[in-house]
């Protein structure tokens, strides 16, 4: 897998996991320690694509 690829696939995931915050901060009774997993997860993807692109 190319570089410019994986970036593809670590930016998508990222904003999949964007997406599932934002649902889950939504919907009444959302789960404050699944939220915080999310983001933690959607940190590391950033802090790997930031790695990635330098």
């Amino acid at each position: 897998m190319s570089i410019t690829s994986h970036l593809q696939e670590l930016r998508r995931k990222h904003e999949h996991l964007s997406h599932m915050v934002e649902s889950e901060q939504r919907s009444p009774g959302s789960d404050a320690l699944k939220i915080a997993e999310l983001k933690k997860q959607k940190m590391k993807l950033k802090e790997e694509i930031t790695r990635l692109q330098s």
